[in-house]
């Protein structure tokens, strides 16, 4: 239940509360007074709604409750673990670079034991004495820096009194399982936990990897399988075998009881057309494993599902739709692929910029995609939109990732588009989308959100503490900004470095800071840390009124051990202070972000600050990772990579908020009710208003 009460609390800023059986109220009010001045230390506090509910309870329970739900919201900030710095007085007395290298290789060499180590021909900095490793406790730390000044600026989370933990866990469930948009790593494995708690389902699971998750409950209680394609059956057993339902990495099969290998080859049985029997080729290796643990010989009244295997054999021919289409464009029958792809209208969209490209009639290509919107979801309406429009004008670069955002970048290379075949694409998206828009009833948009990237795709995005899509922007206040990164290593010792790389307007003019440069005219790096046996965290300062660059890109390189999603624990954000605030390198109540890192790279490029012409900073978000080199990477070696892709995802008009909002405005309506969408949700909204907030955003996508 601790499990299921802390996802929604990190989740949805809600804390449920049931009713206690036989409980007499008594000290409540004081209890709840208590936890709301212990949130306020981190950036919390407790609606008054929920102070109130808080108050009518037994102090006893309050207590217990104020216990779980500050430690959840401790860890969602990043203040359940000690961040001490290198420098005890960071951000002051930082010594130079050169200063400090001389510094440890003078004391090396007055040490007897350390200079007979020092080999001039062959010397290691980082193998210094005293290098890499805290010279002092975190209650040092602690005991060197005043108390943080409290400030109007400092953030406050409101969490808001929730309903029973049953109720709270069934809304955040049909919220990821009915989610139109694929979820991250993280909410995969939520939303196992609320499948298995919960007992209703939603009527509609639109992504594939959310139906395979609530099929392992179904398998597990004996119930019908939802499936209706050959792949969902072998995402089901990639689930059940804790393997990886989106297919991306192999899985190691475990044995099935007779049941279930019947259940999945009834399931398979049941879907395994010929028609369906051509997907099977794209994850052949895994149909064959699959194969070894099902024993289709076993079950000859299931003949369907034993020709699924014989295509992954080779021993079945099945073409795929894929291929057929292929087989067409690459022969210049354009119009035959059109005619095939009317029967996917999803796959036809996804192909609409290539088909206007090669097809000799342009009209008879949109007509057909025209048709198709119909039949397509919300999320590839919305995907191809937002290709379309960047199409209107020339890229810096063409930008792909990943679902586990790897990124790289390539130059466009393909023929523009006419902008009257544009003009109509959009129109026919933009009538579609509207049409499926619901009735907002009185529309009300906190302008702070217009700027945020519509969730088209969760995949890269790991769940946090003010977590927003790839290309959202939102300003940044304050005078000082102090990112930072904590890690703490499994097995091997673990290196990561937090490092700066900044640019003048047009992407030139590179600088940086990291372990080999402590500091410039407005930036300060704490300390380069290269073991994490306990723990270890690195920050920089940047002090805007300073700042001679207008690009200022965070990241962090693996420069030797474990990868981000192998460490025990591994995570990066963001803080505003202003000028007059001191306090501890890491002060909960002004943290902006935080989130896990947990990408395939080996250099997190997180997001990118800019500053705008009327000179107010603003944050772009990346959720990108670099290849990098299996070890050493610095920011050194990857300015050109890192300044492309930041440049591609700069330029790149991203489909936001404001676009939706803007149909939603134009649709109108007279209805009884309210829809909200902001940041936040205010206190005063009426009863039964629909609220959009970033935890929720994807619940806005269009069915």
């Amino acid at each position: 239940m601790d499990t299921l009460e802390s996802l929604i609390i990190t989740r949805r800023l809600r804390v449920p509360i049931d009713d206690p059986a036989d409980a007499t109220a008594g000290w409540g009010e004081v209890a709840a007074r208590q936890l709301d001045a212990a949130l306020l230390s981190v950036g919390f506090t407790c609606s008054p709604a929920l102070l109130e509910r808080l108050a009518r309870l037994p102090g006893e329970i309050v207590v217990d409750l104020g216990v779980r739900v500050l430690a959840a919201v401790r860890e969602l900030v990043g203040d359940h673990v000690q961040h001490n710095a290198y420098f005890i007085d960071f951000p002051k007395n930082v010594p130079d670079t050169l200063e400090f290298w001389v510094g440890l290789l003078s004391e090396a060499l007055l040490d007897p034991v350390a200079a007979a180590r020092v080999q001039p021909a062959t010397l290691n900095l980082l193998t210094l004495p005293g290098y890499g490793r805290y010279q002092h406790s975190y209650a040092d730390l602690m005991a060197a820096h005043a108390e943080l000044i409290p400030l109007a600026g400092n953030r406050v989370t409101v969490l808001e009194l929730g309903g029973s933990l049953e109720s709270e866990a069934r809304q955040l469930y049909f919220s990821l399982a009915g989610s139109e948009v694929p979820l991250p790593t993280e909410d995969l494995e939520a939303l196992r936990t609320l499948a298995a708690f919960c007992a209703e389902e939603p009527e509609r699971i639109p992504v594939r990897e959310n139906r395979a998750i609530v099929n392992e409950v179904r398998l597990a209680a004996g119930r019908p399988l939802l499936v209706d394609t050959v792949t969902d059956v072998l995402r089901l057993a990639c689930g059940c075998s804790g393997g990886d339902v989106t297919l991306a990495e192999p899985t190691r099969f475990r044995s099935f009881r007779r049941a279930e290998r019947r259940a999945l080859l009834q399931a398979l049985d049941s879907v395994a057309t010929p028609a369906k029997l051509g997907d099977v080729a794209r994850h052949r290796e895994q149909w064959k494993r699959l194969g070894e643990r099902l024993h289709p010989h076993e079950y000859p009244h299931l003949p369907q599902a034993a020709q699924a295997f014989e295509v992954a054999r080779g021993a079945r021919d099945a073409p795929s739709f894929d291929s057929r289409v292929e087989a067409a464009l690459s022969e210049g029958r354009t119009d035959d692929a059109v005619k095939l792809l009317e029967n996917a209208p999803g796959a036809l969209l996804r192909r609409l910029d290539h088909l206007l490209r090669t097809g000799p009639d342009e009209s008879a290509v949109l007509d057909a995609a025209e048709r198709a919107a119909a039949g397509a979801s919300g999320r590839v309406l919305l995907s191809l939109r937002e290709h379309l429009q960047n199409r209107l004008t020339a890229e810096a670069g063409r930008v792909f990732a990943n679902r586990h955002g790897r990124a790289w970048a390539a130059p466009d290379t393909r023929s523009p588009l006419e902008e009257t075949v544009l003009s109509r694409a959009l129109s026919i998206l933009d009538e579609e989308i509207t049409r499926r828009l619901p009735d907002p009833g009185e529309l009300i948009v906190d302008p702070d959100v217009l700027d945020v990237a519509l969730p088209l795709s969760g995949k890269a995005v790991a769940p946090g503490l003010g977590m927003l899509p790839r290309g959202s922007l939102s300003p940044v206040d304050g005078e000082l900004l102090r990112f930072f990164v904590h890690w703490r290593q499994v097995e091997r010792r673990t290196d990561y470095d937090l490092s700066a790389l900044m640019l003048d307007a047009s992407y030139g003019n590179p600088t940086q800071i990291s372990w080999t440069n402590y500091g410039n005219g407005f930036a300060t790096y704490s300390g380069d840390l290269t073991d994490a046996s306990d723990g270890a965290s690195e920050f920089i300062d940047v002090r805007f009124a300073d700042a001679t660059h207008p690009i200022v890109i965070p990241q962090v390189n693996i420069y030797a051990g474990e990868p981000f999603d192998e460490a025990a624990e591994a995570f990066f954000g963001y803080m505003t202070r202003d000028a007059a605030q001191e306090g501890r390198p890491f002060e909960p109540r002004t943290v902006r972000m935080k989130s896990d890192l947990r990408g395939s790279g080996r250099v997190a490029l997180p997001l990118v600050f800019l500053r705008g012409d009327d000179g107010g900073w603003r944050v772009k978000w990346l959720h990108l990772y670099l290849k990098g080199h299996p070890g050493f990477n610095r920011v050194e070696g990857n300015r050109v990579t890192a300044s492309l892709l930041v440049r591609s995802i700069v330029e790149r008009d991203y489909l936001r908020v404001r676009y939706l909002a803007d149909l939603l405005r134009a649709k109108g309506s007279a209805a009884g009710h309210t829809t909200y969408i902001g940041l936040e949700a205010p206190a005063d909204l009426p009863e039964g208003a629909r609220v959009y907030t970033p935890a929720v955003l994807h619940e806005l996508i269009p069915a």
